[in-house]
């Protein structure tokens, strides 16, 4: 899925920060009442860090895409790194005034979550496949291509079913340049050809066509444990996502403001919208195919 970020509209009130803390970055995401996403922003992750420093980070942000945090007014955070929560809660309660909402236990999502231990399922897929189920028609393949790839089932009983997990893209990556001796590090970019020609282009076509294998192996095997008759919507989010779904035979959907989309969807399932207009979804679904 490809979106538009609308960088028009400045000094608009009402605003939602949505900040999604991951293994290795946290997005930063502004949207207006419309659901308009301003802009999005990456920092890398880091649990040293404290309140005054994260609050440097966000100001820093917001000066740079020209934006006031005082037409912020409020905040939610997913985050897999539990030890950064509280500074970044701190920080964000000292820049608006207000503590932000943190998806968690206790926060009411919507989502009906079947798996044994509800609390072990990441607060960015719950984001996540709230914004599935919103846009998107069940059954739901989803799937997230960050620091881990994760593969959720989202059945047409719009229930969160469970999923599967693999070491991400990047991870695998460093793990063969790390524990071997004349392997190099490499970035991640599209193969020349499905055969390599040299070590580097070796390690990039094993990465990305095996990902997509992979990932297609998966998808194919869900398929067939599906009510008859059930077709389901595959969408693919997170940072390597682009690279990789379009070498999947499967027809594969990326989006990129899932998550984003999602945050926005759980706050104000508890937060009245300041405007009376309807919300739309400025999203526009492209297969990469």
């Amino acid at each position: 899925m490809r979106g538009r970020i609308d960088r028009n509209g400045k000094g608009a009130s009402a605003m939602l920060l949505a900040i999604d803390i991951g293994n290795s970055n946290i997005s930063v995401g502004l949207f207006d009442q419309k659901r308009d996403l301003k802009f999005l922003s990456f920092i890398d992750t880091d649990s040293r860090k404290t309140a005054d420093q994260i609050s440097i980070d966000l100001m820093n942000i917001f000066s740079l895409y020209q934006y006031d945090l005082r037409d912020v007014s409020g905040a939610i955070f997913s985050s897999v790194v539990p030890p950064i929560n509280f500074m970044m809660a701190k920080a964000l309660t000292r820049l608006l005034g207000k503590p932000p909402m943190i998806v968690g236990p206790g926060v009411k999502t919507g989502l009906n979550i079947r798996m044994e231990i509800h609390n072990q399922l990441g607060a960015d897929l719950v984001a996540g496949a709230v914004a599935a189920l919103d846009k998107y028609p069940t059954p739901i393949i989803m799937i997230d291509m960050g620091t881990a790839t994760t593969i959720s089932y989202i059945s047409s009983r719009r229930s969160y079913e469970g999923g599967l997990m693999f070491p991400g893209v990047r991870l695998s990556l460093d793990a063969l340049s790390d524990h071997t001796a004349q392997l190099p590090d490499i970035s991640l970019q599209h193969p020349k050809s499905l055969i390599g020609k040299n070590t580097e282009d070796c390690m990039r076509s094993g990465i990305v066509y095996g990902t997509a294998g992979m990932l297609d192996g998966v998808i194919d095997r869900i398929r067939e444990v599906l009510p008859q008759g059930e077709t389901p919507t595959i969408v693919a989010t997170g940072s390597n996502a682009p690279v990789i779904v379009r070498y999947c035979r499967n027809k594969v959907l990326y989006d990129n403001y899932l998550l984003m989309e999602g945050l926005w969807a759980v706050y104000y399932t508890h937060v009245k919208l300041p405007t009376n207009r309807e919300v739309s979804i400025s999203m526009v679904p492209v297969s990469l195919q």
